[in-house]
This record gives C-alpha cells, sequence and structure tokens, in this order.
C-alpha cells in the first residue's frame, strides 16, 4: 500500500476527483491549506497599504491506495493539475505498512 498526498491549486481540486474517480479511486481526504514553494508568495493592495501574502491557499489530497492504483492515480492527478505555470503543486508517495479498518478489523488492502 502507499500513502499519496498531493499538494495542489484550488481551481484545480474538482478536475483532480473527477480524474480520480475515473481511475477507480474511491476514497481520499480533502484539506484546505496555506502554504509556498518557489512562488514565494505575491504583494497586494488593501485599503491602500501593501501587504505580502507569502502562504497561498492550496489544497491537500490524502489517500491511501493498493500498490496496482498508485501509478494510475499520479498519472491522472498530475495532468488534472498541470497549468503549467508556477505553484501547480507536489505529489509525495509513502510506504504504508499496515491498514486497519476499525467497524470490522480487516486489515491490508481490504481496509481500503
Amino acid at each position: 500500500m502507499t500513502k499519496i498526498e498531493a499538494v495542489i491549486q484550488t481551481s484545480r481540486l474538482d478536475a483532480v476527483k473527477a480524474a480520480l474517480h475515473d481511475v477507480g479511486v474511491e476514497g481520499m481526504t480533502v484539506i484546505e491549506v496555506r502554504g509556498h514553494g518557489r512562488q514565494k508568495g505575491h504583494t497586494e493592495f488593501y485599503r491602500g497599504r501593501e501587504y505580502t501574502v507569502d502562504l497561498l491557499p492550496k489544497i491537500k489530497l490524502e489517500m491511501v491506495l493498493a500498490d496496482a492504483l498508485v501509478e494510475k492515480a499520479v498519472h491522472a492527478i498530475t495532468e488534472a493539475a498541470r497549468t503549467g505555470k508556477i505553484g501547480d503543486g507536489k505529489i509525495f508517495l509513502s510506504r504504508v505498512d499496515d491498514a486497519i479498518r476499525i467497524r470490522n478489523d480487516e486489515r491490508g488492502d481490504a481496509a481500503l
């Protein structure tokens, strides 16, 4: 099993969810986060004063998938989230040793 953590632009969430659904991903956790990478934020004016917005709103998707589905999911995320501009996001993959469904103690891929 592999945990996928993807940080994407907020405007690409619906496209990414649809792409993941199309490849067979059944569940995910969606979290609204703030951060920055290379783009380092931007400057805005509010009521005549300039201020720096250095933590931009992003969406973080988390899911644990069977290994057979991981590459399809990564491809779906990259294709749906890509705009070709800086700030498109990142995907992180981590190995998961076990998963346990609390309701009935199923373990491993069956718990997903």
